[in-house]
């Protein structure tokens, strides 16, 4: 798991042992193509990380709870990861997550276990939150970036 582990964002520049420390915490899981990982508006208490295989991020646009309009926003692949805003806030998840690809193979690390992990080693936790941060904050920009294409070149109606 420590392979896995060195080859993602959220991980960079941890030390061996940091690396081994967080391995010790983590599950492994493996989905099949179109198996749902969690499911929107449910809660949140797991970071993943992707070891093998490609994890679609999606929203349902529907109106209500009957009507459902998934639409995929993001398509994330090894050495990714998703779940991170339920390090900080245990509230409910905004999107679904649903395996794309056979046998795809996550590391599943629950918040309490991660945190506790973070107290106790400080310099750990500095660099995860400082991980977490920079991963958060190119998320957000390529989401602007995304919605101000949308506003901007999409045609508009002449009457």
């Amino acid at each position: 798991m420590v392979n896995f582990l060195k080859q993602s964002d959220i991980f960079y520049q941890f030390t061996p042992t940091q690396l081994e420390l967080v391995a010790n915490l983590c599950q492994e899981a493996v989905f099949n193509a179109g198996e749902l990982i969690f499911q929107e508006n449910s809660s949140s208490k797991e970071l993943y990380v992707i070891a093998q295989g490609e994890v679609d991020i999606l929203i349902n646009r529907g109106m209500g709870n009957t009507e459902k309009k998934e639409t995929a926003v993001a398509r994330l692949r090894r050495g990714q990861s998703f779940g991170e805003v339920a390090l900080v806030d245990e509230g409910l998840r905004s999107a679904s997550a649903r395996a794309s690809q056979k046998d795809t193979r996550l590391l599943i690390i629950q918040r309490e276990k991660l945190i506790i992990l973070c107290e106790t080693y400080p310099q750990l936790g500095y660099r995860l939150m400082y991980n977490l941060a920079a991963d958060l904050a190119m998320k957000i920009r390529n989401t602007d970036l995304r919605i101000r294409e949308q506003l901007l070149y999409k045609p508009t109606d002449k009457k």
